[in-house]
């Protein structure tokens, strides 16, 4: 049985809100104002109560990935709240596009509205693949550049942020900061200012240099790297609060950003030609586009580096980091991304890992625990934690095997001190 609701088109934008799982809050903080720079009402929901992951388990079925169960839980207690017109409310989900079962995932979004007697309620696809045709987002050149702009603006202020918390002399100036150019990046949006990529090279230098000016004193921490699947990594509401949790532990927290997954992403679709055929044109496209986004990352990079702060190197070479551990072919469940960001992590004196993975993606699981071995034969500093999150695990038994990690980084650091 096919299960259908309607699309979102582009003559809903004026009357329809559009509700968003928040993934990465600051980054999507700043998405949001791009959108709705663009006409778009978007409403960004970041309920985490296990009520959620309930409501989702009743629609959804419990061997189906754990995001799933959160997104689908997330936008069935948004309508049943009162609080949107549910008869001009629509839902934008992503696709991964490629062999992920979040690919997906708008299916089993349509069967839970249905269900649930939300038959009515459109739904938009926001995938990179040509999926569901007729279902796709409308998007406009002007609104997918100031996208791009908010997720590089993002990451380069969650990095920084990231490395003044655990330091700050006044405890909250870190967020204060964050606050401030989250809403300054969002005006830019608004006034369509700052997008295009000449401009915003510019611009890393101004969030950086304004980053120096807080007070922090530096002193000897634990340093941890985040790396797993997209939204466990990301998400409050799917990691429980990790970063908020390392940070509780005196920990500093260096959690890749959202563009190194696009990154991996494109570079997927260049391996693709090389490995299985296809035209030369399209092997080219792809690497100019790589090339591309490696650049201005880069830039962001250059800005945080000149002002003190750690800048993760080019993307090629995290690519590079994954030699003799893992084959770039192998790209389901976050594939090699997973190995390159920890050895990107390990080099640049994270050696603490946290490898969020969620409850019912194999290949995740697969693609993380798989190779920590032969990244601790490579790397013997490394100290990884492998970490599953899922309806049934409890955050006190997550918690405390992070501790368990936890504890030898700390052991390591005094010993480093003591030499």
């Amino acid at each position: 049985m096919e299960y259908l609701t309607p699309n979102f088109t582009r003559d809903m934008l004026d009357s329809y809100t559009v509700l968003i799982p928040n993934m990465a809050p600051i980054q999507f903080a700043i998405i949001k104002a791009a959108m709705q720079s663009e006409g778009y009402h978007i409403e960004m929901l970041s309920t985490r109560s296990s009520s959620v992951s309930q409501l989702g388990l009743q629609y959804v079925h419990n061997d189906t990935c754990y995001p799933a169960l959160i997104v689908i839980g997330q936008y069935l207690d948004a309508l049943n709240s009162g609080r949107y017109d549910i008869h001009h409310t629509a839902l934008l989900i992503t696709q991964s596009g490629g062999g992920c079962r979040a690919s997906n995932y708008i299916k089993l979004l349509r069967k839970a509205l249905v269900k649930a007697g939300y038959d009515y309620v459109p739904v938009a696809s926001a995938n990179p693949s040509g999926l569901e045709a007729g279902s796709q987002m409308p998007w406009t050149p002007r609104m997918l550049m100031k996208i791009f702009a908010a997720v590089e603006y993002g990451d380069l202020i969650d990095s920084l942020r990231n490395q003044i918390r655990p330091y700050e002399n006044h405890p909250g100036d870190a967020d204060h900061w964050t606050n401030k150019w989250i809403e300054r990046c969002s005006s830019w949006m608004y006034k369509d200012e700052n997008y295009l990529v000449p401009v915003m090279k510019k611009r890393f230098f101004d969030i950086a240099e304004d980053a120096a000016r807080v007070p922090i004193t530096r002193v000897p921490k634990v340093k941890v790297g985040v790396v797993g699947e997209i939204y466990v990594k990301f998400s409050p509401a799917g990691n429980n609060d990790l970063k908020a949790f390392l940070e509780s532990q005196d920990c500093e927290v260096n959690m890749p950003g959202v563009m190194g997954y696009v990154n991996y992403c494109v570079a997927n679709w260049e391996e693709d030609v090389k490995l299985y055929g296809g035209k030369k044109s399209r092997q080219n496209l792809w690497h100019t586009s790589l090339k591309f986004l490696d650049s201005v990352g880069l830039a962001a990079s250059k800005a945080a580096r000149r002002h003190g702060f750690y800048g993760p190197g080019s993307f090629f070479d995290l690519m590079k980091g994954t030699e003799g551990i893992i084959h770039l072919g192998a790209k389901m469940g976050e594939g090699w991304l997973l190995s390159g960001e920890m050895v990107e992590l390990i080099k640049a004196g994270y050696p603490n890992i946290v490898c969020a993975q969620p409850f019912g993606c194999l290949p995740n699981h697969i693609m993380g625990k798989g190779v920590i071995s032969t990244i601790r034969s490579k790397y013997p500093e490394a100290n990884i934690s492998a970490v599953d999150y899922d309806p049934s695990s409890s955050k006190v038994n997550q918690e405390n095997r992070i501790k368990l990690m936890l504890a030898v980084g700390k052991e390591n650091l005094e010993k480093s001190l003591d030499r």
